[in-house]
């Protein structure tokens, strides 16, 4: 892997996120990085791991560093989107739990479809949408074989607060408050061990 400056690369991160400041989130009535910023937020007031909020706060990041010719969702986001965004942060240093967890995310959503119709209910219409592109509910040895995977817990929380942060009007910590965690999450990654 290759070694990359910790600062360097929360800025890049960090202005993937600023330009995508106001684009909409895929008609949930919030722009990407509000989206961001609730998720981390909900992730910060659960008491969840310095990995996990970051995570949470990345968690889409997919959607904005895909490259132009990518496949949409039929215009509600990047087909694969999860598989995009950890590719790009494992590229750049980010630890196995962070992108695991990103990659999670998404089958994350087919287990709870399956596991509970109630979650079917909550999803919000782009989520829906969206349910058909990545695959649809699990099957029964899916949602089993999903169950064994690192970091399972992680994932389902992740998915959990997904869900729940799209509400306009929400006052959270700015984008900034996040650069320290991010880049110490960076730094921990090049210690030897």
């Amino acid at each position: 892997m290759m070694v990359h400056n910790p600062c360097l690369v929360t800025e890049e991160v960090f202005h993937l996120l600023r330009t995508a400041g106001e684009l909409e989130y895929l008609g949930e009535g919030v722009t990407q990085l509000v989206h961001a910023l609730q998720t981390a937020n909900l992730a910060v007031r659960s008491g969840a791991a310095s990995e996990l909020v970051v995570a949470a706060l990345l968690h889409d990041i997919g959607h904005l560093c895909a490259p132009e010719d990518a496949q949409s969702m039929a215009g509600v986001g990047v087909l694969d989107h999860e598989f995009v965004g950890a590719d790009f942060l494992q590229e750049r240093g980010f630890s196995e739990l962070v992108t695991e967890v990103i990659y999670g995310h998404v089958p994350a959503k087919c287990y709870l479809v399956f596991k509970n119709q109630e979650y079917s209910h909550r999803l919000s219409p782009a989520s829906i949408a969206t349910l058909h592109f990545q695959g649809g509910p699990m099957t029964e040895s899916e949602a089993r074989s999903f169950e064994t995977q690192p970091f399972f817990r992680e994932k389902i929380q992740l998915r959990m607060w997904d869900d729940r942060a799209k509400c306009p009007g929400i006052t959270v910590p700015p984008l900034e408050s996040y650069y320290e965690l991010i880049v110490e999450h960076l730094t921990q990654g090049l210690r030897p061990d």
